[in-house]
């Protein structure tokens, strides 16, 4: 197995390096787990009843802007191996 060493844009190093990171990092295990739970108990009623609103669309905001920051870092992660 050998080791691979990758620069990747500054923007991403100050990203990685703040708390935004610390933020999409706690935010995964709740897009992953309770988000899916919560858009289940806003369909069939039963849990935060008049907050479905709220409640769905920031759920589904959750859900996707994680997977967007992951995606955009690990394209830029990839991209860089590709060139190399």
């Amino acid at each position: 197995m050998s080791n691979v060493t990758i620069e990747i844009n500054s923007k991403w190093v100050k990203v990685v390096r703040s708390p935004i990171y610390w933020i999409v990092a706690s935010l995964q295990g709740v897009s992953i787990s309770f988000a899916p739970l919560f858009l289940y108990w806003s369909g069939r009623g039963g849990y935060f009843p008049g907050l479905q609103a709220v409640v769905t669309p920031l759920c589904f905001a959750i859900i996707i802007s994680v997977q967007l920051f992951y995606f955009l870092l690990g394209a830029a992660v990839i991209k860089e191996l590709r060139q190399r």
